[in-house]
């Protein structure tokens, strides 16, 4: 049993170089050596794999599209199990890209459409307009507060682009969106020293100081209270402008630190600038509040 007549390898015509069945003697000739010229997706499968039945005609319309950038080969594992042992395949379907000989990426399960392009344009190497509309998509989700939303986009990246560091840094967002800043510090320290200076991991690595030294509810129900009472007391202020940055409430937070800066801007050593380019950083530039505050505060100081 083979799969479903869907390309031009089995009906001929201008994609029958592009999609083809292969088997284990063929391997070395229709992927690591046709591989050498043009990048090849080896899709391992079996007749009775549902999912490949989805998979499959996925992976040939992409490749079709890409219009030659890429090729699909197709291995049948029951009857052509050496290579898929050999490259460790475990579960199917499950998609190998070759590039120069090598193995060079791959993807298990049957991913959707544009996760599938995605990963081809990536290997082809025009991933960039996709996965930056991705990015933009779950940045709009992470600040409208869609934790999960936000998660599940940047997953997405990162199943074509493990090493994402936009997608990383969302990704320990959400959690400290989620008040989990174990697992969202481990994210951070996973991308090393020389992604330290990426603003994206500086901006959630001042989120995450941010909110493990925020006040809890009550103590800013008690900040908020000394501050009625006294409005005129800038450390009053301060503190309360403080803990309304780590409980996420930064327009309010930002609109304190202005309006003190406006006030006296040598006040506590420019404690009230420092804390708010700290809530910048930490909520990030695209953010609504972020983007009025900075022109506020250009007006401001430089009035």
């Amino acid at each position: 049993m083979s799969t479903p007549p869907a390309t031009g390898a089995t009906l001929g015509g201008p994609t029958a170089d592009l999609i083809k069945d292969s088997s284990d003697r063929a391997f070395v000739a229709d992927v690591i050596e046709a591989s050498r010229d043009t990048p090849v997706l080896v899709d391992f499968w079996a007749p009775w794999c549902g999912p490949c039945r989805t998979l499959t005609p996925t992976l040939e319309k992409v490749v079709n599209a890409a219009k030659g950038k890429v090729k699909l080969v197709k291995i049948n594992i029951d009857q052509n199990p050496a290579f898929a042992g050999k490259l460790g395949v475990q579960s199917i379907p499950a998609v190998f890209a070759f590039k120069g000989g090598q193995p060079v990426d791959a993807f298990m399960g049957a991913l959707p459409e544009s996760q599938v392009r995605m990963f081809i344009d990536r290997l082809a190497g025009d991933a960039g307009p996709e996965l930056e509309a991705m990015l933009a998509e779950a940045r709009t989700a992470l600040d409208s507060g869609d934790f999960g939303g936000a998660a599940q986009l940047y997953a997405q990246v990162l199943q074509v682009d493990q090493e994402n560091r936009k997608a990383l840094a969302g990704i320990a967002r959400c959690y400290i969106g989620s008040g989990e800043f174990d697992p969202a510090r481990e994210i951070l320290d996973m991308i090393g020293p020389d992604g330290a200076k990426d603003p994206d991991v500086a901006s959630a690595r001042a989120a995450l100081e941010l909110a493990e030294n925020a006040a809890d509810p009550a103590e800013v129900r008690a900040l908020q209270a000394a501050y009625d009472a006294n409005p005129a007391d800038p450390q009053a202020r301060f503190d309360l402008a403080v803990a309304l940055g780590g409980a996420g409430k930064v327009e309010a937070a930002i609109d304190h630190l202005l309006d003190m800066i406006a006030a006296d801007r040598e006040w506590n050593e420019s404690a009230a600038r420092t804390q708010l380019l700290k809530l910048f950083e930490a909520t990030g530039s695209a953010h609504p509040a972020v983007k009025a505050g900075r022109r506020r505060f250009s007006a401001i100081w430089f009035s």
